[in-house]
Order: C-alpha cells, then structure tokens, then sequence
C-alpha cells in the first residue's frame, strides 16, 4: 500500500489537520508506512523584515518543530514512524518538493470548506487543488 505518506499541517489552525493526521495513522498502520508532516513558514515580505527582530525566521522554525514535535507525539505512532519538516517558501510548491524529495506515494491533506452549503463547496481550496494538480503521486483529499 502506502509505505511514505506526507502529511501537511498549517500551524495555525492545527484541529483543521486532525482528520487528515487520523487518516493517515490509519494508513500507515495498515501497510506499516511512515508519516512525514510538514509545515510551510510564509516568507517575510522585504518591506517588513526591518521591523522584525533579525532572529525572527529562527523562532519561527523552532516554534514550527516544537508544535509538530508536538502532533507527530499525540499521532499514537512510534516516533521511529512520523517525522516532520519546516519549510519555507509558496505552500503548494513546498509541499510537492518535499513530497518529491521524500519519493511520497501519498499525501493527505485537509481542505477549507466554506460554512455555508452550496455550489463553493464543491471545490478545493487553491493550495489543496494545486497539490492535487501537480503532485505525481497519489493525493487524498480530507474535507473538514
């Protein structure tokens, strides 16, 4: 089945990416596979970064690894089978070179879904529908 499944996780909402997380436990404990999360750090704007303390994207990183140390603990799997990265750049592009650079045979991810029923339901969110685009290996798609 799936042996490396990648798993993104936006930090700032991280109950969003529980259903995706059990999903992905789930999969990896049938085929005995591995989870790779993943976190995307935005990249600070020029006009901004002198407002910021010069150590700024260093405790960003650490307060990105500590929070995914953090999920990859409570995912139930032995620590020999979930990993986690930060990355820094465009969400999607990041999420399918580490998918790439990992050999992913899957991802899955959560996506945003409006509140109110109706035909904007039916699609992804943009970061969700570029992974599922371009990714070239299988995406499973989690709906909140």
């Amino acid at each position: 089945m799936y042996k490396q499944i990648l798993v993104p996780i936006d930090l700032t909402d991280p109950e969003f990416a529980k259903p995706a997380i059990a999903v992905a436990v789930s999969m990896a404990q049938q085929s005995d596979g591995t989870i790779r999360l993943i976190n995307v750090l935005p990249l600070t704007p020029v006009m901004l970064a002198e407002y910021v303390p010069p150590d700024f994207e260093t405790q960003q990183r650490k307060a990105a690894d500590d929070a995914l140390a953090v999920i990859a603990k409570e995912s139930g799997l032995s620590p020999a089978r979930v990993t986690s990265t930060v990355r820094q750049g465009g969400i999607h592009q990041e999420i399918l070179e580490e998918a790439g650079a990992i050999k992913a045979d899957l991802i899955v991810m959560t996506s945003h879904r409006t509140h109110k029923p109706g035909f904007r339901t039916y699609f992804l969110g943009s970061n969700a529908g570029h992974v599922v685009r371009y990714a070239k290996c299988s995406v499973l798609v989690v709906r909140e």
